[in-house]
């Protein structure tokens, strides 16, 4: 198994990653990437770019470059139980590729009720594409709940290998996640969530865990350069020739 998309990534615009975007295009294509989301985070993220860096991207940003194909995207904080988020809905709405997720050092953990809640709400975001790394035991929700709204409001499930090594509690849990989504038919996705060049396409940890829960390729977008084209064409109305 071998993405050809790496869906979650950093650059130095997001203050604390280390490599810039040119660094990152180039790292995606030494490791044979189609594909590069570029994720920087927003808000409320101490110094993360503001508003007008994501609004510009559509216009500033070439659809291939160096044969890697740029999804202009972000990462947004989740503020609290109703589901807001750090981003304005304008700015959203003029993204191609919109991850949301709880971050610890910004969000603090409630109970499995309000997180539940927090996650129905998110699922019923239409800007919002793909839910970010969202095992971490600190912020337990009810999962077959969670998921089937994922499910009904056709959202991605990202398995971020990042978070075996900077949240541990989240390996169990991401396992249960990525099953009861394979038995939703919830498309999961596996990233690096970089934050250096050296880091763009590195999802070997990943792929092991959920290759030993038995999830199928199938359920996975990102291992499928004619399967994460066409689902990517049908969010976005772009094409690309695969």
């Amino acid at each position: 198994m071998k993405i050809i998309a790496d869906t979650h990534t950093h650059t130095i615009m997001s203050g604390h990653a280390h490599s810039t975007l040119l660094e990152n295009i180039r790292a995606a294509k030494s490791r044979d990437l189609s594909f590069l989301c570029v994720t920087d985070h927003t808000g409320i993220m101490p110094c993360a770019p503001d508003n007008t860096y994501f609004s510009c991207m559509r216009a500033t940003l070439p659809d291939i470059y160096e044969g890697v194909y740029l999804l202009r995207g972000c990462e947004a904080n989740i503020l609290d139980e109703t589901g807001r988020l750090d981003v304005p809905e304008g700015v959203l709405q003029k993204l191609e590729w919109v991850i949301a997720s709880i971050h610890g050092i910004l969000t603090k953990p409630m109970d499995e009720i309000r997180h539940t809640q927090l996650w129905c709400r998110i699922a019923e975001n239409p800007h919002v594409d793909v839910i970010g790394h969202c095992g971490e035991e600190a912020f337990r929700f009810d999962y077959e709940e969670g998921i089937r709204a994922f499910a009904a409001h056709k959202k991605i499930v990202e398995i971020n290998a990042y978070s075996f090594r900077s949240r541990p509690t989240s390996r169990k849990n991401c396992m249960e996640i990525a099953r009861l989504c394979q038995k939703h038919g919830v498309p999961l996705v596996i990233s690096s969530d970089a934050h250096f060049a050296g880091g763009v396409g590195d999802v070997q940890t990943a792929i092991d865990h959920l290759q030993e829960a038995g999830i199928e390729e199938r359920s996975i977008l990102n291992v499928n350069t004619n399967r994460f084209a066409q689902y990517v064409s049908a969010m976005t109305g772009r094409t690309f020739n695969v």
